[in-house]
């Protein structure tokens, strides 16, 4: 059988994080191919911070094993940080200097010679799109070139992977799609990028994906794969008004297992077997509600998440019973 390992970017196996009893991480294990785009999904607090710390030799492993780059994690921290890019949550920007003298510094810190040094740093000012704005102060800034100018900053010394720990949190929509553009930027220029977000709508972007929750790794796959078998129920569309009075009328019928209003219309979650619209049309019209189409609807991301973390407390509570 071929070896393919030089083809795999991150490989890991029941890799464990404690403090004291608190599991924040609790023995995941997954592979990101080199040159993906992959993603670690979640809601704040589920462990998403700490595991890309570990990888990133930045704190020890309590338990298991992996290796990124090549590299071993728990013996080879040291070499491994000198090959990948890491973007905090608070990467440090120095607010008096330029956008030029921030790039400046975090190449110096990296290592590059000066020769190699002045070309990085161009080339940075292009992906980033900020050489109108290389004498500005970083402090200056808005916050959506801010993160254009730290992921610059993690990305000077031609890392072969970066990790980018919730990079577009706070910034607005717009400034969003442009860091999306850069990623995909220099995903297109083979550097592996593992990113952690608890945007929901950002999952569809990703080559690949997990999602973490209480330390656990609940599900891993593409976008694609995620929805056909992780979503085991069936979503209802109702078109219908007024809205609040059909959530009423539905939310606490015995084959709802959960109900959303995304827009304009109710999402309704029922068993896989149940095929009923009559059972869901019906105490609308009592409720006085006008429908005006029921429908099967594909679940997004976000759907197949909410059930499984919903599934996962409901198999707890009834195992504590």
């Amino acid at each position: 059988m071929p070896d393919d390992s030089h083809n795999i970017a991150v490989d890991v196996r029941g890799l464990s994080k404690h403090f004291g009893p608190f599991k924040a991480v609790d023995e995941i294990s997954f592979q990101i191919g080199r040159g993906e785009v992959f993603g670690f999904l979640g809601p704040n607090g589920a462990g998403k911070t700490t595991a890309i710390r570990v990888l990133c030799g930045i704190l020890p492993a309590t338990s298991g094993n992996g290796t990124v780059l090549g590299l071993d994690v728990v013996r080879e921290s040291e070499k491994i940080k000198t090959k990948i890019g890491y973007m905090s949550q608070r990467f440090s920007l120095y607010d008096d200097l330029t956008v030029l003298e921030n790039l400046s510094f975090y190449a110096g810190v990296q290592g590059l010679e000066p020769d190699h040094r002045e070309k990085r740093i161009d080339a940075m000012l292009t992906l980033a799109d900020m050489h109108d704005r290389r004498r500005q102060p970083a402090g200056q800034l808005s916050g959506g070139w801010k993160q254009r100018l730290a992921l610059a900053c993690s990305l000077v010394h031609e890392p072969e992977m970066v990790f980018l720990d919730e990079p577009t949190s706070g910034v607005d929509p717009v400034s969003r799609r442009r860091f999306w553009d850069m990623i995909y930027r220099i995903a297109d220029l083979g550097t592996t990028v593992l990113v952690t977000t608890h945007y929901m709508d950002e999952a569809e972007q990703f080559d690949h994906l997990v999602f973490i929750d209480k330390g656990r790794l609940i599900a891993s796959g593409t976008p694609a794969e995620l929805k056909k078998n992780y979503f085991h129920a069936r979503l209802w569309e109702i078109d219908c008004a007024p809205l609040a009075a059909a959530s009423d009328a539905l939310r606490h019928r015995p084959f709802v297992l959960d109900l959303s209003i995304p827009g304009n219309a109710v999402h309704v979650v029922t068993p896989a077997n149940f095929a009923d619209t009559d059972l869901l049309q019906r105490p609308l019209l009592d409720a006085g509600v006008t429908v005006r189409a029921i429908r099967e609807a594909v679940p997004s991301l976000e759907d197949v998440f909410v059930h499984l973390t919903e599934s996962g407390q409901k198999m707890s509570a009834e195992a504590r019973q």
